[in-house]
């Protein structure tokens, strides 16, 4: 750091910092406890499964705190609370009040008596006008029908970290559109040499977006609480390595409240195989989801129905002792 003005220092001298300071690589953690001490001394307590989440037990129900770095959302069971937990917050730190959310995170939150929808519609208006598709027209579906990508598609581009960028942007709206999570897992495995093709893959998935803008996640005003798990797998689904790919989607009631398409850390020798990885990586999803409905207060069921694709888990699951290697495979999905 440079001195203040008035201040001269001789050469070879350097500043002692006694505190953080705003942009150093520290500087996030520095805030992050910070932050957990008030709210700690205030009688919150901090999620030991997901440490933006900050819950406070009352009377009435309980009070809920999300912070991402320093944006944060609170509910609670009445105003009252709310004006509680804000007039702490500004007593200790400069705050600014934006009322009832309506945009948060590049997400936009509409209310109405039925439930919330969350869209990304001006997140994507801005990604259109800045490829100038504006006027171009719509597609139909994220990738054009039958195509399949690979990492040997030609020449590298002339500016490679423009396609990184607008994929990274595509992978954060994929926050909101579970419909575009498969698309935007194919298109970031080529960040290292994308080509031509890869572009044009991209552009399609924005035209897309430009047609489906106002397509978001709504969750609706209901005591439904069961888990649905609907998983599936791409045996050798990755051209280059052969290695599949893990699908799945979970919803809380009618709502999808998690999703992932992930290409497995290892190859598969058969499509039970390749099945049963993406099993066990959804029942961890699962089991820390049920962790956090718990840290929620949420009575939800603890038996769910999963969805699966074939026959054929079951009946290796049964004779699972004959094979090779049964450690392994116990470690895996037991």
């Amino acid at each position: 750091m440079e001195p203040p003005e008035g201040y001269s220092v001789a050469p070879g001298l350097v500043c002692k910092l006694t505190k953080s300071l705003y942009g150093l690589k520290q500087a996030s953690r520095q805030w992050n406890q910070v932050f957990t001490e008030k709210m700690e001394a205030f009688g919150f307590l901090q999620s030991r499964n997901d440490y933006c989440l900050f819950s406070k037990e009352t009377p009435k129900g309980l009070i809920m705190l999300l912070v991402y770095v320093d944006d944060i959302l609170v509910s609670a069971p009445s105003d009252s609370y709310i004006e509680d937990v804000k007039q702490y917050l500004h007593h200790l730190f400069t705050i600014k009040d934006l009322g009832p959310v309506k945009y948060f995170l590049g997400i936009e939150l509409a209310r109405s008596s039925q439930g919330m929808l969350a869209t990304q519609s001006k997140y994507i208006s801005d990604i259109v006008c800045d490829l100038g598709l504006e006027h171009g027209k719509g597609a139909s579906t994220p990738l054009p029908p039958g195509i399949k990508l690979s990492a040997e598609e030609g020449n590298l581009l002339a500016d490679p970290s423009r396609y990184r960028r607008l994929v990274g942007r595509i992978l954060y709206l994929s926050f909101t559109r579970p419909d575009v999570s498969h698309t935007a897992q194919q298109l970031s495995q080529f960040l290292h040499h994308p080509c031509q093709s890869h572009w044009n893959a991209t552009t399609h998935l924005v035209r897309y977006l430009k047609g489906s803008s106002t397509t978001g996640m709504f969750f609706p005003l209901s005591n439904d609480l069961r888990l649905t798990t609907f998983c599936d797998a791409d045996w050798a689904g990755c051209l280059d390595t052969k290695r599949s790919l893990t699908v799945f989607c979970i919803f809380l009631g009618t709502a999808p409240i998690s999703w992932k398409t992930k290409k497995q850390a290892t190859v598969s020798k058969s499509t039970a195989e390749a099945e049963y990885r993406s099993l066990a990586s959804t029942v961890c999803e699962l089991t820390w989801i049920g962790y956090l409905l718990h840290d929620l207060k949420l009575n939800f069921q603890h038996l769910f129905p999963y969805f699966v694709t074939t026959r054929l888990l079951f009946t290796l699951r049964r004779t699972l002792c004959s094979m090779k290697e049964p450690n392994i495979w116990r470690l895996t999905v037991t």
